[in-house]
């Protein structure tokens, strides 16, 4: 499968997307989230891609990785083609590598095979949270804190569980673990998101989708069981492809931000 065919894959998924929404189907959108939970640190793009070739997907590397890992692809299994880009250094006059710069030069075709697509030792187990997100909720307040915004909880703004607004968020106290934690991924997201031209170019209804598929996200790539999993996904389709696309750009890499910050452990397939 060439770049070409891979792109025109892509752009297949993205329509049957749009369109499963257009026609209200909002699991579908669901079903791509949480395979971006799983896949936090690949493209919104390559997270389509995996979705649509294999949904099922649980961990997925290169042919080589997974021989690192002590285990191998079966012999006939079809790998799953994602884009992977192209670095060329570029020296300008200068003799030493270490002046050297690098650039993308573009994109080629890479194949990842799933975990249950090969076989030998097993992988590392990692915890899961399952209901309590523990250190996650203070790992979060402190990435709140780093980026510069205020944090209080109070209950000035009952009924509402949070509100944000330009440098500050406000949570409701006494919320479950589990809650008290999405409400501030998706006060977090709004803060990261919803600033400046973003704010002026998106409706109230895009931004709070936005805010909330954050919250899925991660809380889905921690193991947290949350309410955000009833959210109408539906809302982000405007009847535009390309500001479908956008949003969940935007989707991944505020996810992908802040699960950086909060949950760095290492992954030996990334």
């Amino acid at each position: 499968m060439n770049t070409d065919n891979v792109k025109q894959l892509c752009e297949e998924a993205l329509r049957r997307l749009a369109t499963a929404l257009e026609q209200g189907q909002s699991d579908a959108l669901k079903t791509y989230l949480a395979t971006m939970a799983r896949f936090h640190k690949y493209s919104w793009g390559n997270v389509l891609l995996i979705f649509t070739q294999k949904p099922n997907a649980s961990h997925v590397a290169g042919f080589q990785t997974w021989r690192k890992l002590n285990r191998s692809v079966r012999k006939g299994e079809k790998g799953i083609a994602i884009f992977a880009p192209m670095i060329v250094k570029k020296r300008n006059g200068a003799e030493e590598s270490e002046d050297a710069q690098t650039r993308l030069y573009g994109f080629r075709t890479a194949y990842v095979f799933d975990e249950s697509q090969t076989d030998g030792e097993p992988l590392p187990s990692f915890a899961t949270v399952k209901g309590d997100p523990k250190q996650f909720t203070a790992d979060l307040e402190t990435l709140i804190g780093e980026r510069g915004i205020t944090l209080e909880y109070t209950d000035r703004i009952a009924p509402a569980k949070g509100m944000s607004s330009g440098g500050r968020i406000e949570v409701l106290p006494g919320l479950p673990p589990a809650e008290q934690f999405s409400v501030l991924v998706h006060e977090t997201a709004h803060e990261l998101i919803h600033k400046g031209e973003r704010r002026k170019n998106t409706s109230k209804t895009v931004r709070e989708t936005e805010a909330e598929a954050v919250a899925f996200v991660v809380c889905h790539s921690i193991g947290l069981d949350t309410n955000t999993a009833a959210s109408d996904y539906i809302r982000l389709y405007q009847g535009d492809q390309a500001t479908l696309a956008e949003s969940l750009e935007v989707i991944q890499k505020t996810s992908a931000e802040i699960l950086r910050a909060i949950a760095p452990a290492p992954d030996p397939l990334q």
